[in-house]
């Protein structure tokens, strides 16, 4: 019988675990959803279920290795970031998979930062604005201050995406993209871990570097594999845009948060980026992306559920609206004017406005989208700054909404705007990162399906 060579994706999200299977073409032969009840940490915090997800992964590749009619020539896991799996000597996990949300201790935070230079210059150095426990470093040390037993204990500290590889290969390592996301752990201007972690003796938890390209040679149940070491999975969905476009770009991601990704700016994060969200991801080669933050999609989701109400109409009427190109006309000519708002405002200028000035439904849409672009040019312009950039791409959600692309598009004349889509862009990602090593093809020339939109006028900024 033919066998198909394929890679096993473990796209690992905070609801949805997923896994893929590609062919050589990056088409996919298997799709498989796993969803899992959380469970709590000692605090009663609610945390991924860590051993259900062991499980799953597991079981999964059984059923994998098992199967006829394809080939698996190699496995690599992208998952969100943030997370660390702590285990022992033994390999087996000594705490809870705990919450990036969950709430860090005020005095303890507060003696961190006094030690180590103080929140502003802490933050330039590491690239991560004051998160909390989303500042996975700082979950370490809560652990050596608060439970000293349990430090000790530790061998290893895991980042998720490393712990998935752990269990398949037997063999723990660190990677570059998990290590460079608002972890506090990394020294960007000096590319090395920060000094902190040697003096807190943090260091020595931490496993050797492995390149996020490269593979091991591993098995499963007596069937030879390659294996990655897993990715962090904004830095994975960022690969098909590096493998498919050499000119400068910057790519808007959007859903609940709007982050913009320039992986061609070198800047240095400054104070006022920091206090405006900025921070950098690093790139699976090893190489800063500065970013800014935008609160924009769940701005967008409060806005139209308080249009609904108003105008009597269904919560998602807004997706039947239509772009009007006099109202575009107007509002494009006055993106010519520096937005001159914070970028990070609790709320877009919309949630002040009294909805009785507006006619229609429509007309109060085109103003609320008009509104999230003023925004997003502050947020976007950011990462803009000292580069060169030609394209910029915007994918999910708002990539698919006519109006803010025509909006974008004419906030960025000198620019060329698409609205761009990958099926499956972080596990897309994790695959092509080892590319070479599993597949002798070449990328397919159509990864990237790419809308282009223009201004409706010339417009400056």
């Amino acid at each position: 019988m033919p066998t198909t060579p394929v890679i096993a994706i473990f796209d690992i999200g905070k609801t949805n675990k997923k896994l893929f299977l590609f062919d050589e073409q990056y088409q996919i032969v298997l799709e498989k959803t796993g969803q899992f009840e959380e469970t709590t940490d000692e605090d009663g915090d609610v945390c991924e279920n860590l051993q259900a997800l062991t499980t799953w992964i597991q079981q999964s590749l059984n059923e994998i290795t098992a199967q006829k009619d394809i080939l698996l020539k190699a496995v690599n896991f992208s998952t969100y970031g943030a997370s660390f799996v702590h285990i022992n000597r033994e390999g087996k996990p000594v705490t809870p998979l705990y919450n990036y949300l969950k709430t860090y201790p005020d005095t303890l935070q507060q003696e961190f930062y006094k030690k180590y230079g103080g929140e502003i210059t802490f933050s330039m150095h590491t690239a991560s604005p004051v998160l909390g426990s989303l500042n996975s470093g700082l979950q370490l040390y809560r652990l050596k201050e608060q439970q000293t037993t349990v430090f000790e204990n530790i061998h290893y500290s895991l980042h998720l995406p490393q712990y998935m590889s752990f269990l398949l290969t037997g063999r723990a390592y660190s990677d570059i993209t998990s290590i460079g996301c608002h972890t506090a752990m990394w020294n960007f201007p000096q590319n090395r871990y920060h000094e902190w972690l040697y003096r807190e003796g943090i260091s020595e938890k931490l496993a050797p570097i492995f390149p996020s390209d490269q593979v091991m040679n591993t098995q499963w149940k007596g069937q030879q594999l390659l294996s990655g070491v897993g990715l962090h999975d904004s830095s994975a969905a960022l690969i098909p845009y590096l493998s498919t476009f050499r000119e400068p770009f910057v790519l808007i991601s959007t859903g609940t948060w709007c982050i913009s990704l320039n992986p061609f700016n070198q800047t240095r994060l400054t104070v006022e980026e920091l206090q405006q969200d900025c921070l950098c991801y690093m790139e699976y080669r090893g190489r800063p992306v500065k970013a800014s933050r935008l609160f924009a999609g769940y701005e967008h989701e409060q806005q139209t559920k308080r249009l609904a109400a108003h105008f009597n109409v269904a919560a998602d009427y807004y997706k039947t609206v239509q772009p009007d190109a006099e109202l575009i006309a107007r509002y494009a000519a006055t993106l010519q004017q520096p937005a001159r708002q914070a970028v990070m405002m609790q709320g877009s200028v919309f949630g002040q406005r009294d909805l009785a000035g507006f006619t229609t439904y429509e007309e109060a849409y085109h103003q609320l989208i008009f509104d999230l672009i003023t925004q997003q040019v502050s947020s976007t312009n950011l990462v803009l700054n000292n580069c060169h950039v030609k394209s910029i791409f915007v994918d999910g959600g708002f990539g698919r909404n006519a109006i803010y692309m025509q909006l974008l598009a004419a906030a960025y004349p000198q620019m060329q705007v698409f609205a761009a889509s990958v099926a499956q862009a972080t596990a897309m990602g994790a695959a092509l990162a080892v590319h070479s090593y599993w597949n002798k093809n070449n990328w397919p020339a159509e990864l990237i399906v790419l809308k282009q939109y223009a201004a409706p006028q010339p417009i400056a900024l």
